[in-house]
């Protein structure tokens, strides 16, 4: 394949996401591995076990006092879940969730697919959860970590290998340069929804609560035990 059109891909495309190794990390730990390795790393960063159980884990977060809790799959980790302690009024919670919104859109860690995910000062959160039970959610992307250009660059030759032929990538028209654009744009979409962190609104009756989550989807259940 031309080295123009790959080029011209790559400059389309506005995320740069190479293989499965670089997944979602917590405080700089992979979500990987077994329930019982990730409590360990989780200790040796300060956090202690809850005296009501033992695998949830108390500490100090992004100053706010939490509870932590690992959810594996098939005894992997893919869920790292991040719970305030201390409950909130209406009020206050928007600005937690507006605030915890900022935090991440200035966090060069991180991409967005949405503009905005604030809440207005007149969004009525107890009457929408109540009435209409709406969620209150907002998602981020990790960005890649450690990209390796040369591997990146196979790895994209070999997806559209998979879809065009070498002759076709060798001279390819407008409209196939245009679809193969969008192609890796989907592909590449894909891979990076792969390391997602969004958090949550909660209400338990009439106190609000904000619940984080690190998700590992290359981990995550995909019914291949159906």
């Amino acid at each position: 394949m031309k080295k123009t059109v790959l080029t011209a891909v790559l400059l389309i495309v506005s995320i740069a996401l190479y293989g499965q190794k670089d997944v979602t990390k917590f405080l700089g730990i992979p979500v990987d591995g077994t329930k019982a390795e990730m409590i360990q790393k989780l200790k040796a960063k300060g956090y202690t076990s809850s005296t009501l159980d033992k695998d949830v884990l108390v500490g100090e977060f992004n100053g706010r006092d939490v509870n932590i809790h690992v959810a594996t799959n098939n005894n992997k980790v893919w869920r790292i879940a991040v719970i305030d302690v201390l409950e909130t009024d209406e009020r206050q919670i928007k600005i937690k969730f507006n605030n915890l919104c900022k935090q991440f859109e200035n966090n060069k860690n991180y991409v967005s697919l949405l503009l905005d995910q604030t809440l207005s000062d007149e969004e009525k959160i107890s009457y929408e959860m109540t009435v209409h039970a709406k969620q209150y959610q907002a998602v981020f992307y990790q960005e890649p970590a450690n990209v390796d250009t040369a591997a990146m660059t196979e790895e994209f030759n070999s997806f559209l290998l998979t879809k065009y032929t070498e002759e076709e990538l060798a001279n390819p028209t407008e409209e196939m340069k245009s679809k193969m654009n969008t192609d890796l744009i989907t592909y590449m979409s894909e891979k990076l929804l792969k390391k997602t962190v969004w958090f949550t609104i909660v209400e338990d009756y009439g106190k609000y609560s904000i619940i984080m989550f690190y998700d590992n989807k290359y981990n995550q259940a995909s019914g291949d035990d159906l």
